[in-house]
């Protein structure tokens, strides 16, 4: 399971990046700066998570099921929340409209809070 959660958060860090770079450069010159930055957020908010990927598997007080809890309403969260933030930022380059599915934006936002606050309770339930 811990292999899985680090390749997995290191993936979607090198995906991050990609996207920022993409962003900085190809994006830049063809989206308006809220646009953009609305896009910046996305990529934020996924290297965020990427990084906490990395470092879930060191939380030894968790359980594997817990770990493995948090793994998918962390990955869920991130397609769903910076997912359609970047459909979104780039909405109007796309033949499919995004405004469709903007309800998702906050749900997958709901699945990153859960994700982290289920480690803050089971942090505080465990015994030291």
């Amino acid at each position: 399971m811990d292999k899985k959660i680090i390749y997995t958060g290191a993936l979607m860090g090198m995906i991050a990046i990609i996207f920022g770079a993409f962003g900085a450069h190809a994006l830049k010159k063809i989206l308006t700066p809220e646009l953009l930055a609305t896009f910046e957020t996305g990529v934020r908010y996924q290297m965020y998570q990427a990084f906490f990927l990395l470092l879930l598997p060191s939380f030894k007080v968790l359980s594997n099921k817990t770990k493995n809890t948090i793994y998918y309403l962390i990955v869920v969260g991130v397609v769903l929340f910076s997912g359609s933030i970047y459909g979104l930022a780039t909405n109007y380059l796309t033949p499919f409209d995004f405004k469709t599915i903007g309800f998702i934006t906050p749900i997958g936002g709901l699945l990153l809070i859960i994700g982290w606050g289920t480690l803050f309770f089971r942090y505080l339930k465990s015994k030291p």
